[in-house]
């Protein structure tokens, strides 16, 4: 059984709290008692080895139990959370799902789908007789790519036993920081306290009601935690550890953290869906220069970019050609400058604006101009120019009464010296909606 190992370990912890969920305390025990609840739903219902099964809810006793019932029936899982339920036929789709179970709360409900077979690198995979893992990439334009993991390979490294803390599971239940912080927590006796809303008021009450040590989360939402002020109306005392990543964070927004929280070790995080959770140390709590490896990792820089080896990597794309070269290697598109073993990471590839030949990295910009009074947030990207084949564009959050146009020549006077001219945005657009989608992420698509 893939996951003998891990039910063992929740049984030593059976009389410890594994969660607080909807307020209350779920011991280890609970959890294994929806386990074996979960195993004779999944024998009753038929659902056999090799099915892929989608699971639609948040972190739950009773999710977790699926999950785990599922990966000892040797199923293929596929997370997927509220946020993308209007793109569930075509996720079913890609994945070839067999079921969903879709959960509200501790109810399900079951509905099965007519599929024949399995074609292409899933086929091959199931011939296996191994429980996966399919993880979708966003897809903020055309289809989402489908990552195939090898649930074995993907949580051999929570066989090591490692200290663990009252973590609040802010990362969502499809995203691989999330899986991370589930098996994680499960495997180490931990505690993880499930919000029901991730707005920052609700966070900061969270982490005064139940003594929060760990609160794992992205740059957008400490910037809009900066800027509403939430954590002044509770007690953070029990805050250790804010770890961050999925996004790059800006030099301003990590000063301003430091000097709130001067107390809490900030610390940077790296991984990819693609890639599972790598081990990642920060040069010291607050810097954003990390060191990437560990065992079962390597990491090599080509022409300025990060490509990274890994034991965890996925088996492959569903719906993609294979991004892997003949060694093993990924090309992980992120922009990076090297300090000795440390890395900075500046964004994707893909992020870059190109003016004139010279690059504009969104996160410097960004960096100036939230430390304007007129900018609540900022999301800088790049529009095409038939001059210099593109130009630097910033949409704006702002809470004063400031037209476009005022606020544009504010913008380039406050950048007169801390940005070169090419750097300055030449189109600013002011937006009343957030810039970050739901799992707190910027929005840089046009």
């Amino acid at each position: 059984m893939a996951i003998g190992w891990l039910l063992d370990k929740i049984s030593e912890f059976a009389n410890q709290e594994s969660m607080v969920f909807a307020g209350n305390s779920v011991t280890f025990g609970r959890l294994l008692d929806d386990y074996i609840n979960w195993s004779s739903i999944i024998k009753n219902r038929q659902i056999c080895s090799g099915e892929v099964i989608l699971l639609e809810g948040d972190y739950s006793p009773a999710v977790s139990g699926a999950i785990l019932a599922l990966i000892a029936n040797g199923n293929v899982i596929v997370p997927i959370s509220a946020s993308v339920r209007h793109r569930l036929q075509e996720l079913n789709d890609i994945a070839q799902v067999n079921r969903s179970i879709h959960f509200e709360g501790d109810s399900y409900r079951i509905e099965n789908y007519e599929r024949s077979a399995h074609t292409g690198l899933l086929e091959q995979f199931l011939l296996k007789g191994q429980a996966g893992m399919i993880l979708f990439t966003s897809g903020t334009t055309g289809a989402p790519k489908a990552i195939l993991h090898d649930i074995s390979q993907l949580i051999e490294r929570y066989k090591v036993s490692r200290d663990t803390l009252r973590t609040l599971s802010f990362l969502l239940f499809d995203h691989i920081g999330g899986i991370n912080t589930l098996f994680h927590t499960l495997a180490n006796g931990g505690t993880i306290i499930v919000p029901p809303s991730r707005s920052p008021s609700e966070i900061c009450a969270l982490i005064e009601k139940h003594r929060v040590e760990l609160l794992p989360t992205s740059p957008s939402f400490l910037n809009m935690l900066l800027m509403t002020e939430a954590y002044k109306q509770f007690d953070m005392s029990s805050l250790h550890m804010i770890t961050y990543g999925t996004e790059v964070m800006p030099d301003y927004t990590l000063q301003q953290l430091r000097s709130q929280f001067p107390h809490i070790e900030l610390r940077q995080t790296y991984g990819l869906s693609e890639l599972g959770i790598l081990r990642a140390k920060s040069k010291d709590s607050g810097s954003p220069w990390l060191k990437i490896g560990g065992e079962g990792i390597e990491t090599k820089i080509v022409d300025g970019v990060l490509h990274i080896r890994s034991k965890t990597a996925m088996v492959g794309y569903l719906n993609a050609p294979n991004p892997f070269d003949e060694e093993g290697w990924f090309n992980t598109q992120d922009q990076v400058s090297v300090d000795g073993e440390y890395l900075r990471i500046f964004g994707r590839c893909s992020e870059i604006i190109n003016v004139g030949g010279r690059k504009v990295y969104p996160v410097e910009v960004e960096d100036v101009l939230l430390q304007m009074d007129e900018v609540r947030d900022v999301t800088v990207k790049g529009e095409p120019s038939s001059l210099l084949g593109h130009v630097v564009c910033a949409v704006v959050n702002t809470d004063h009464l400031i037209d476009a146009k005022e606020l544009k020549q504010r913008v380039r006077i406050f950048c007169q010296g801390k940005l070169e001219d090419y750097q300055v945005p030449v189109k600013v657009y002011i937006q009343e909606k957030e810039l970050f989608s739901e799992r707190y992420k910027k929005l840089r698509k046009a």
